[in-house]
């Protein structure tokens, strides 16, 4: 599977250990930065860069998931959600990495990097690329919902408020 990485300086020490761990798995690791520390970069091009990249993949047929990392994850995640097809979740158990692929069928995960240790980051990320979306009815229907509103503003019937406009 191609995986798509990316972080913020908070995760960069994760960013390689995570990396060389997947790559050592099979997995073809795709690395959108940074390269190198600096304590003043800004995450969301990285982050954008890789959900896009996921979903073009994904597009394609191709198999690809993405990791995105920060100090809490929760930046990172906003950004990978900006991207069109995107379903990023905030994973901080193995609960939330199982839930995130069996309900959401999410497509990219964020880690806090000063939340979890190494370890754990890791056997967060290999229960998400190991755990199946489940397909139910439900789940896919809600997902179909997002997509629906991702392209149109609103959920036929259900009840969108649309936004006052200014």
């Amino acid at each position: 599977m191609r995986i798509h990485i990316a972080t913020d300086h908070a995760g960069l020490e994760f960013s390689r250990l995570v990396q060389e761990h997947l790559a050592a798995a099979g997995h073809e690791v795709i690395d959108h930065g940074p390269q190198e520390y600096d304590a003043l970069d800004d995450y969301p091009a990285f982050c954008i860069n890789a959900a896009t990249a996921v979903a073009a993949d994904q597009a394609r047929d191709v198999q690809a998931l993405g990791v995105v990392f920060g100090g809490s994850g929760n930046g990172e995640q906003i950004a990978a959600n900006k991207v069109v097809s995107v379903r990023a979740a905030l994973v901080w158990s193995q609960a939330t990495a199982v839930l995130a692929r069996e309900h959401n069928n999410a497509n990219v995960i964020s880690i806090g990097a000063r939340q979890h240790t190494a370890q754990e980051a890791i056997s967060f990320i290999d229960t998400f690329i190991g755990t199946e979306f489940t397909g139910e009815e439900r789940h896919a229907r809600r997902i179909g919902q997002l997509a629906e509103y991702e392209k149109t503003g609103d959920i036929a019937g259900k009840g969108v408020v649309k936004p006052a406009v200014k």
